[in-house]
């Protein structure tokens, strides 16, 4: 059953046996399911053709030893190599699974449970045995998993290798800030954050551990993402800075309050009928050029959005902030900018630009991490 999901799920699939495993089942069914040879012997004896172990283990992406017995688990965990199985195995470059089955008592054997974990400590993957009626007639943990739960495994596995930033760490800020006045008012502007969640979405669908330094928001915390919410520019760049200790690189969509109250009032100020009210401002502080200072070998990424001369500006704020590229945002593009589910921006770096077309934000955040992707791994 598990052979012939592996290859209705299109898989290639070479079945190598033990000779225990064919009093079990004839190698005659396994290689008219996998619709290859099935290997045994080091030697044919028919042709006396050699069966490289060396050559199995480069052509595998994947080597799956299901059912794996006690005796195989203790072979494997211990290095030793007496059957092509194992020699396989020693020799694999691939991820390796296992689906142990066994009676319960020898499951839950000390040494067999010190082999387990010996292997998952050297990286192999154990797919748990499921509890039930086993041959002995007890009841108890030793049935090797379900097939389909075998076969989830795989995928799981291969989907994994598919994640290209899996092991990089990227913070990204999002949404607005809030610069209170007094208890009721406050300064801000219109982003609702979605670029940034969009961005930090794809950053953890494609591996990257993504803290992501939130404003206020109504929007929900992607899934895989830690999300750290922040009201102020000032507690958006304490948090910020903390986690771009640890980060492989950050990208600053937050849209953040360059100038915050020099006073904050403590109870509500009331109207008077004396004429205009002055409001002082002083500068918050800079958390991209911050960062940029300190990035080192890093990777920075900015966003500049921008109502007139947007390409100078934008150039401007590449060098002047070290960002290795910046996102332009034009609010003379229809689509473009806040609150809305479309983007249309150019991405500019030291080598030329490109120019993306209205997309979905979801769609752009892709390509903008299609080319951070671009950067981390050249």
């Amino acid at each position: 059953m598990l052979c012939r999901l592996l290859v209705r799920a299109g898989a290639e699939v070479q079945v190598v046996m033990t000779a225990a495993a064919k009093e079990f089942i004839t190698p005659l069914t396994m290689a008219t399911l996998s619709r290859r040879p099935i290997l045994v012997e080091f030697f044919d004896p028919e042709n006396g053709a050699w069966h490289s172990h060396v050559s199995l283990g480069e052509w595998a992406d994947c080597y799956l030893v299901a059912p794996a017995t006690a005796n195989t688990l203790a072979k494997m965990a211990t290095g030793v190599a007496d059957n092509l199985l194992l020699t396989a195995y020693l020799s694999a470059r691939c991820p390796v699974l296992v689906a142990p089955a066994m009676d319960l008592d020898m499951y839950a054997h000390y040494a067999t449970q010190q082999n387990l974990r010996s292997l998952a400590d050297h990286g192999v993957r154990i797919v748990e045995p499921a509890s039930g009626e086993l041959a002995s007639g007890l009841e108890g943990k030793g049935r090797m998993a379900e097939p389909e739960t075998i076969v989830r495994a795989v995928e799981e596995l291969f989907a994994e290798k598919k994640k290209p930033l899996a092991g990089k760490r990227f913070v990204v800020t999002a949404g607005a800030t809030i610069e209170p006045i007094d208890p009721v008012r406050f300064l801000s502007n219109h982003s609702s954050g979605k670029m940034g969640y969009a961005l930090a979405e794809e950053l953890a669908a494609r591996g990257a551990r993504v803290t992501l330094v939130s404003g206020r928001t109504a929007l929900a915390t992607p899934a895989g993402v830690e999300r750290v919410d922040v009201l102020t520019a000032a507690e958006m760049h304490r948090a910020a800075v903390e986690a771009f200790a640890e980060a492989d690189g950050a990208v600053m969509c937050a849209a953040v309050a360059d100038y915050t109250p020099c006073e904050v009032a403590a109870s509500k100020i009331k109207k008077s009928d004396e004429g205009d009210w002055m409001l002082r401002l002083k500068r918050t502080q800079d958390i991209a050029a911050e960062l940029g200072g300190a990035k080192g070998g890093r990777l920075l990424v900015g966003f500049a959005l921008e109502t007139d001369d947007e390409r100078a500006h934008a150039v401007d704020k590449l060098e002047r902030k070290h960002f290795d590229f910046i996102v332009l945002n034009s609010l003379r593009d229809a689509g473009a900018g806040f609150r809305g589910d479309t983007n249309k921006v150019t991405l500019i770096d030291r080598a030329g630009s490109e120019e993306l077309p209205l997309l979905s934000k979801r769609e752009t955040a892709a390509r903008i991490v299609d080319k951070i992707e671009s950067c981390i791994t050249k």
